[in-house]
């Protein structure tokens, strides 16, 4: 979404508000939170998966989606993805109980453009939408300060490759022997593993990056240049 000024969030009243979520009372608590802001939010749709989420954008203008990092089944990740993909003028919100700043760093490269924890207010969850609509990217209070400090930990190189993406020291060596070709076997006997265990790292690396299968992770190692 293209920043706008005050005036042209002003004209956009009522913000357009998808919710998607996999638990009812969630969406009923969004929904009652909102319910005094209507002349600057309206609920436009109330869903439990992605798919269904995408075929309502389809059909009705959204300004923003507000989502969980995960949905039953589904990846609310992966929903982030694929809308701005197919929707990039409408801006996604991850709504969480997950306070993890990896998570955070998946969300926002998957074009998240916030990131909120569920303990919000109702008066804050206003507030951070409409700095959304005006272009913002916002990121919880709570969490601020410890990107902050990863960040800066990063920079002055203490992670290990990939830690940004939220890859563990020894995600990140099996993720290294992956992409100079290392099958299973050669990884587990390498790193000392059983092979199953690599295989539960290399789920977790999937997961993790976004990816379904181990050429999309070289070729996501390759492109980002975690190996350096």
């Amino acid at each position: 979404m293209a920043p706008t000024s005050d005036t042209d969030v002003v004209q956009k009243m009522p913000l357009s508000v998808l919710l998607v979520d996999d638990q009812e009372i969630i969406l009923d608590g969004i929904s009652t939170m909102m319910r005094r802001f209507e002349s600057q939010v309206k609920i436009v749709g109330r869903l439990k998966n992605a798919k269904a989420a995408l075929a309502f954008a389809e059909e009705s203008p959204v300004d923003v989606v507000i989502t969980d990092i995960r949905l039953r089944n589904e990846s609310g990740i992966d929903l982030c993805r694929d809308f701005a993909t197919r929707f990039p003028d409408v801006a996604v919100v991850m709504l969480t109980v997950y306070d993890d700043e990896q998570y955070l760093f998946q969300a926002l490269r998957a074009g998240a453009k916030g990131f909120l924890l569920k303990q919000i207010s109702a008066a804050e969850l206003l507030e951070q939408l409409l700095r959304v609509a005006n272009g913002d990217i916002v990121v919880d209070p709570h969490l601020a300060g410890r990107v902050a400090l990863s960040a800066a930990r990063l920079h002055s190189g203490e992670f290990w490759p990939g830690a940004h993406l939220g890859l563990t020291q020894r995600e990140s060596e099996v993720l290294d022997l992956v992409t100079k070709g290392h099958s299973n076997k050669a990884i587990a006997a390498r790193l000392y593993l059983g092979e199953e265990t690599v295989k539960t790292h290399l789920s977790a690396i999937y997961r993790k990056l976004g990816v379904r299968d181990r050429t999309s992770a070289v070729a996501l190692a390759m492109r980002e240049a975690i190996f350096r």
